[in-house]
């Protein structure tokens, strides 16, 4: 849309664009007459730079003065490299913070439940009476009458709620090719070219898994511009804000390069950072296409609560975060993600979260930390059901 054009409908309070955490969303009016989805957009979270990340530790030595010296450091060093082996992903055994508390059994399929019961009483009865005067006259007419009335009802309709969608039959994204190569953030015509070579990647990962479960699939479009720009759910980046979103009224993935660099270049120059916040990006539009945002949605417009809408709003960002984690596994052989750069994602997204002081509507960051190293280490979808868990891990 044109930077002259006038400005798009409100988007819904509280929750969109759709983006990674730490945009701070505004209250709006009631969602727009017309709209059967949800206004966005949505954005993904905000950084909190703590220091450089913690491959050396250098500062605890002046925590506890130089009386206890070199004894002190050594313990803080140890103290501090437990906790970081245990929170950094190294060993796959580890249990993500976020780890769903149910185990997803996929609905049986009809032909299960009738054969023990039918078929030991009807073949011995049946076969012998019906045979010699039904098959001459009844073959022709009731094949091309039954075939397609049974074969439909075998296959089960799509469901698209948040809880038991057909996403979650999905299982894990298929291994896909995406070398990244070296292009840089800070050239913006590198930065888009990779921006658009990973989407395509994306598309390839989950338009087959999608597929396998009967949901049609639509790729999202694009507008990435070097500093700002105006679409369908309003300025991008938003107005005090540095991160990408994705909206919702026309599937489009909106972002600027430069004030993604800005936001979140202080993790460092390697692109697989911002990538992630681009496969959240592209999480939402998995949810979009399946139905969880409209599910989301109504249930947000059906409470009065700021805290309840807040707890659905994290489960609804949580969940993209997830398919983030999803993405970049699937990856990894090609991208390349190595155990260090895994390792420094990790540790990217242990400091992603809820600013302080600021709405608590994408998570903290050990939810977010939990939930992309649940969709990376475990890969399935249903892994990645954040509406099936307790509330404790979508703070």
């Amino acid at each position: 849309m044109p930077n002259g054009a006038p400005p798009p409908p409100p988007g819904p309070p509280g929750g969109g664009p759709y983006g990674p955490q730490g945009w701070a969303p505004q209250p709006q009016p009631p969602y727009p007459p017309g709209h059967q989805r949800p206004a966005g957009p949505y954005g993904p979270p905000r950084y909190t730079p703590p220091g450089r990340p913690p491959k050396k530790k250098s500062g605890a030595g002046a925590i506890v003065g130089g009386v206890l010296g070199v004894m002190a450091l050594a313990f803080v060093v140890l103290v501090v490299g437990a906790a970081l082996i245990r929170g950094s992903g190294s060993h796959d055994s580890t249990t993500p913070i976020a780890l769903p508390t149910y185990t997803y059994s996929p609905p049986p399929h009809d032909e299960p439940t009738s054969p023990p019961t039918s078929r030991p009483t009807t073949r011995p009865t049946t076969q012998p009476t019906t045979r010699p005067t039904s098959e001459p006259t009844g073959e022709p007419t009731t094949r091309p009458t039954s075939a397609p009335t049974s074969r439909p009802t075998s296959r089960p309709a799509v469901n698209r709620s948040l809880k038991a969608n057909s996403l979650y039959l999905a299982g894990a994204l298929p291994a896909t090719r995406c070398p990244a190569g070296n292009a840089s953030i800070h050239n913006h015509a590198q930065f888009k070219a990779l921006i658009m070579k990973t989407s395509q990647c994306m598309g390839k990962a989950w338009g087959p898994a999608l597929a396998r479960v009967g949901i049609t699939w639509e790729p999202p479009g694009y507008m990435i511009a070097a500093r700002k720009g105006r679409g369908a759910c309003g300025d991008y980046p938003s107005p005090g804000s540095n991160v990408p979103y994705y909206c919702p009224r026309n599937s489009t993935i909106y972002a600027s390069t430069s004030a993604m660099v800005k936001e979140y270049g202080s993790l460092g120059n390697w692109h697989g950072y911002i990538i992630s916040m681009m496969g959240h990006e592209y999480g939402h539009h998995i949810q979009n296409i399946t139905g969880i945002s409209d599910e989301w949605w109504k249930r947000y417009l059906d409470t009065s609560s700021k805290s309840a809408q807040l707890a659905l709003t994290r489960r609804h960002e949580l969940q993209a975060t997830c398919f983030a984690g999803m993405f970049m596994r699937s990856v990894a052989a090609t991208y390349p993600i190595d155990t260090s750069r895994r390792d420094s994602l990790l540790w990217a997204y242990n400091h992603l979260g809820d600013p302080p002081g600021g709405p608590r509507d994408h998570g903290s960051t050990a939810s977010n930390y939990g939930w992309f190293r649940q969709g990376y280490m475990r890969q399935k979808a249903y892994q990645c059901n954040t509406w099936a868990v307790g509330a404790s891990s979508v703070s």
